[in-house]
């Protein structure tokens, strides 16, 4: 048989979309997107065609049917209706996984952006006047209630909040801030660089390693516009070290009249020392005296994506007027989400058991332990042909957020003679959901702090399913 022959055996259009199962897709998704994968399908067929080799025309002709299209224009419709964006099982004991999305919101944050979403909302509207309102009114008293400041202002990530900070306060002058404290906040953008976006003149002082106050004072000249605090949340410089404190920084401003700005990053609402994490947290820091501090919502806060400010009214007013306002915002389902979680710290105990990050970190050895018992046996029993035993391990908080603190953790270590470590993995990521835990010493390491366990189910299923592929 001739190719010419096969091509004039392929399905008309109309028989394949006489489907079914297309008919019902085309009632479901559309009729524009089933055509268009039906059109695909043909150009693949006609592709596959011309490059046959003469000996497998035969063989071909056998597909050739009606039934065999639709049956792929099917997977390709059912393919594009897929979102993008899937839930995934964080494995690897990263709390703050940038990768994955970091915080993962509490219950009541989705809750409250789910009864919003579907109709309208008071965003802008002050319904007691019966008239237009601010956003900015959304978060203030409950920010405020948190945090001690007399006012607060959120954008849409923390690096908006610096641009918009130094922009409003200092566009035109001199920030002086440690040279140690430069730093690059990920995907290569940098401290630096936001300053000068922001119109401000970096004035670096002091050494990488060591920074002394009077440092600070002998910069200040007649351009000096403020002073900065960066956390370097990201890294730690050991050994030889000094830093001027918040509290020396206050008085040294209120020397000469300059206001301090903490860009604190993390966002760390409560004290979580007792817990051996030994970081500023926002109350805390605000009472020092400083003007303005600045954090992400998505890291220790547990919140989504945000970049909060807060401290004396006179400069978030400021902020608010500015034109950058504006193209900084977030939406209401941003507002929904954090409103959510920060009504959850007016009780600290209630915020470590409801904020999905708070409770990670400190969830007790002897939970851990018992939940990777309970998750090991159930992967025992779905496949008997892996070998599984409980290791200790090191977690670690993540997302640019106290890079020397690791938590005692445990995790299920896995491994097989039926497939590589490695084909184990690539299995139990390409599960729906996916399941990505680490590899450590030619064992798959699924650390039970990250895996809630309302995922174990999806998590055994991964497992078995890996068994019978194998």
């Amino acid at each position: 048989m001739i190719k010419k022959d096969l091509l004039r055996k392929i399905p008309k259009m109309d028989e394949i979309l006489n489907d079914d199962k297309l008919r019902f897709l085309m009632e479901e998704q559309g009729r524009k997107t089933v055509v268009e994968a039906v059109r695909e399908v043909l150009d693949e067929i006609r592709g596959e065609i011309f490059n046959l080799a003469e000996e497998e025309t035969e063989a071909f002709q056998a597909k050739l049917t009606q039934a065999s299209a639709a049956a792929r224009a099917v997977l390709k419709v059912e393919a594009k209706a897929k979102p993008y964006l899937r839930p995934v099982i964080n494995a690897t004991g990263t709390i703050l996984h940038t990768n994955l999305g970091r915080a993962p919101l509490a219950r009541a944050a989705t809750e409250n952006v789910a009864q919003l979403l579907p109709g309208y909302s008071n965003l802008e509207y002050d319904v007691p006047k019966g008239k237009r309102g601010s956003r900015h009114d959304i978060l203030q008293k409950t920010m405020m209630e948190m945090t001690g400041a007399e006012d607060v202002m959120i954008v849409n990530n923390n690096a908006s909040a610096t641009l918009l900070v130094l922009s409003s306060m200092a566009a035109g002058k001199e920030v002086i801030v440690s040279r140690g404290e430069l730093v690059e906040i990920g995907g290569s953008f940098r401290i630096p660089d936001i300053m000068e976006q922001g119109g401000a003149k970096l004035r670096e002082v002091g050494t990488t390693n060591k920074t002394k106050i009077a440092d600070y004072e002998n910069a200040i000249n007649e351009n000096t516009g403020a002073l900065m605090k960066v956390h370097t949340s990201n890294y730690k410089v050991m050994g030889f070290t000094q830093e001027a404190s918040l509290e020396e920084l206050v008085e040294l401003g209120k020397k000469y009249d300059l206001p301090v700005i903490f860009d604190m990053g993390n966002g760390l609402m409560v004290d979580l020392s007792p817990y051996g994490l030994d970081e500023p947290n926002v109350p805390a820091s605000l009472d020092t005296g400083i003007d303005v501090i600045l954090f992400s919502g998505d890291k220790l806060l547990g919140g989504p994506q945000a970049g909060m400010i807060a401290g004396k009214k006179e400069y978030i007013e400021k902020m608010k007027k500015h034109p950058l306002a504006r193209a900084l915002r977030v939406d209401k389902m941003t507002f929904a989400a954090m409103e959510a979680t920060l009504m959850l710290y007016r009780d600290e105990d209630l915020a470590k058991k409801e904020i999905p990050v708070l409770r990670m970190i400190t969830e007790e050895k002897d939970s851990l332990t018992m939940r990777a018992e309970a998750l090991a046996e159930r992967i025992r029993e779905a496949n008997p042909a892996l070998k599984v035993r409980l290791i200790d391990a090191e977690d670690q908080i993540g997302g640019g957020s106290a890079p020397m603190f690791y938590l005692p953790g445990k995790a299920i270590a896995l491994s097989g003679e039926a497939c590589s470590t490695a084909e184990l993995e690539k299995r139990l990521r390409k599960s729906e959901p996916p399941v990505v835990g680490r590899i450590h010493e030619d064992e798959l390491l699924l650390a039970i702090r990250t895996i809630r366990e309302e995922e174990y189910d999806d998590v055994v299923r991964a497992v078995a399913a890996a068994k019978d592929s194998e």
